[in-house]
């Protein structure tokens, strides 16, 4: 890989990431809207866009080859099946928590997540681990804990969101479908879910609130929003080495983190501190003994 090559691909992927840490002012900007029909929303505008999207880019025959091969292998269906389910979850819990001032829970749960993924692995996969990554587990777990006993409360957020987008990317990973179609075909899965709820609903909220056309743009840049940082990441991730993407998957959380403290005045206690100290050492750990590869699969 030449060094321009490897630069682009930096760039794509630490755009994709900027977006993911930003979306939190997006879906802010929608807080008049109950959340349930914001992720309605943005499944259905996730939909249109990545049809187009296949579209556009004259990849309609091989997409709907993908369709056809994944309704014969039931395996495959059941996994996308499933994976539109948690990708769901993650987003109705992301913006819900966004729009009720858990900005810094949330960024807390994408810090815990790349563990979960391990840990998920370990226990499905049947991967191996070393003692210091074992220790990384505990150094996060003691994290959690004493934030969990110096609030009071176990940090639920942090907790779903890293569990439900860990689990959509092992299926994703066990099923392996091409990252574009499979998304794709999930937003096929889900969106007449999400049509027959917004067709349900007693009022329109985006019709009533003043600000018609605005939160009606916002609402279809849902998809836009949804799907253009997923397409920067995968442009980006194939070129570049594990131990790259592990260091800047981090740009995400830490602007969620920043936005929640710096611009929403959401509390950082020294609980806070304590505990995403104990989680960033034990990531730390872990990156210094992840093994080097040359691409990512």
């Amino acid at each position: 890989m030449g060094t321009d090559e490897r630069k682009v691909a930096i760039i794509y992927i630490i755009s994709a990431y900027t977006i993911w840490g930003l979306l939190p002012i997006y879906w802010k900007w929608l807080d008049a809207i109950p959340s349930s029909e914001v992720l309605a929303h943005r499944m259905i505008w996730a939909f249109v866009f990545m049809v187009l999207f296949v579209l556009i880019r004259g990849k309609w025959k091989p997409f709907l080859h993908t369709c056809k091969s994944v309704w014969g292998d039931k395996k495959k269906l059941l996994g996308l099946i499933l994976a539109s389910v948690f990708i769901s979850v993650n987003w109705f819990i992301f913006i819900w928590a966004v729009n009720n001032d858990f900005v810094v829970e949330a960024s807390l749960g994408y810090y815990i997540n790349p563990l979960i993924s391990i840990l998920l692995g370990i226990i499905v996969l049947k991967e191996t681990f070393s003692r210091s990554q074992a220790f990384s587990f505990i150094l996060a777990a003691v994290g959690v804990l004493f934030l969990t006993i110096s609030i009071g409360v176990f940090p639920w957020i942090s907790f779903l969101l890293a569990f439900s987008f860990a689990t959509y990317g092992l299926i994703k990973k066990v099923i392996n479908v091409d990252p574009i179609f499979g998304l794709t075909i999930e937003t096929i899965i889900i969106t007449p879910v999400a049509f027959i709820y917004l067709m349900m609903q007693p009022t329109n909220a985006i019709a009533t609130d003043g600000v018609f056309s605005l939160h009606v743009l916002l609402l279809a840049g849902a998809g836009v929003a949804t799907a253009v940082p997923l397409l920067f990441f995968n442009a980006g991730a194939p070129t570049l080495p594990l131990a790259t993407l592990g260091f800047l998957q981090y740009i995400a959380p830490t602007l969620m983190l920043l936005i929640g403290v710096l611009l929403y005045k959401e509390p950082f206690t020294l609980a806070h501190l304590i505990a995403f100290i104990l989680i960033w050492t034990a990531l730390v750990l872990y990156m210094r003994k992840e093994k080097p590869s040359k691409q990512q699969a």
